[in-house]
């Protein structure tokens, strides 16, 4: 990215793309029912950020409870959301700032800030869920944290993860603008 330049039109999206794709994996998470699952036979859980359902194996219905009725709950739903909604937040800035022909570093530096805010509450959202769930919910059987809270962790990550590349694109701006001559590093016989 940094040899051709945020000019080249096929690098220059790759950081919003990036962003665009822990938003989705963010939407997964927050309406993914696969927080906890268990499927130990005949007992069945599963539970969402959102609420918790379980089933005994004769009975076709779940019997769910809302999370939201517990303070830590709420918690976690809150900090987790906070962090999406300045996670799609910086995807919108990220989008504006490499539309515009003249990029502003500054602005830059700023989303990757914003990112790592972002992460901040989500990390919050994702201890406070298992450690309170585990405690406070009766659980039996194998029970295991699922693809829904995978993928929340994985959109934490990405935030953490772009928040140090947009931090430190400000750094090259001169090699991105094109600005410093070349270094060779081939010397002639």
């Amino acid at each position: 990215m940094v040899q051709y330049g945020l000019d080249y039109t096929r690098c220059r999206w790759i950081l919003p793309l990036m962003l665009g794709i822990a938003v989705i994996f963010g939407l997964i998470a927050l309406a993914g029912r696969g927080w906890l699952e268990s499927e130990t036979l005949p007992y069945q859980h599963q539970a969402s950020l959102w609420e918790s359902c379980t089933r005994f194996n004769g009975d076709p219905d779940w019997t769910c409870i809302s999370l939201m009725d517990y303070a830590w709950g709420r918690a976690a739903a809150a900090t987790f959301l906070v962090g999406y909604i300045i996670l799609v937040i910086c995807f919108a800035l990220a989008i504006i700032a490499f539309a515009i022909d003249t990029l502003r570093f500054n602005f830059i530096r700023g989303i990757g800030g914003l990112l790592f805010v972002a992460a901040v509450f989500s990390v919050m959202g994702l201890v406070i869920y298992p450690v309170k769930f585990t405690n406070e919910i009766d659980l039996r059987g194998v029970n295991m944290f699922s693809w829904a809270y995978g993928f929340a962790w994985t959109t934490t990550i990405m935030e953490i993860g772009l928040g140090f590349f947009f931090c430190c694109l400000p750094n090259y701006e001169d090699e991105i603008l094109g600005n410093v001559k070349p270094t060779y590093f081939y010397t002639s016989p």
